[in-house]
């Protein structure tokens, strides 16, 4: 696993309030975080917002990256268009741990609309603590990537 420890975290305007805590529990986590969301609640594309920290993960600047929209699908959508990016939405703890553990997921995206704050911050704790087991999941994972070439 790389020791970078920046998380990039974005959001479109329906989920700025849990972006922010999330934001902060990274932070008391040892994380740094690279915040690029909105500040104000004027509607935004969350297609924009997922491909930029999209392209921070892939480039190699953040490690991980936190994305958020009302039901967290769309903006993993665009998030998962940019090539180096696999990103699940999770709405449980055991699919934070699944998507780690056997997918290598390097971003998670949740959605502000179906979770609260407590299971956000639990989803995240479980995304950044479960490690990648690799084995017959690598060979996988080198297959998702060959269907970017």
């Amino acid at each position: 696993m790389s020791t970078n420890k920046r998380i990039v975290l974005s959001s479109d305007h329906a989920a700025i309030d849990l972006r922010q805590a999330i934001s902060a529990y990274v932070e008391s986590q040892g994380w740094e975080a690279v915040d690029i969301g909105p500040t104000t609640s004027e509607s935004t594309h969350y297609p924009e917002h997922g491909a930029a920290a999209a392209r921070l993960v892939a480039s190699g600047d953040c490690r991980f990256g936190i994305i958020l929209c009302g039901t967290g699908q769309g903006i993993m959508i665009a998030a998962n268009k940019i090539n180096g990016v696999r990103c699940g939405v999770c709405s449980d703890v055991f699919s934070a741990q699944m998507i780690r553990q056997h997918n290598d997921a390097n971003m998670l995206s949740l959605g502000a609309r179906i979770l609260d704050e407590k299971q956000a911050l639990e989803i995240t704790a479980a995304f950044l603590t479960s490690e990648f087991e690799g084995g017959r999941h690598a060979t996988r994972v080198d297959m998702i990537g060959a269907l970017e070439a």
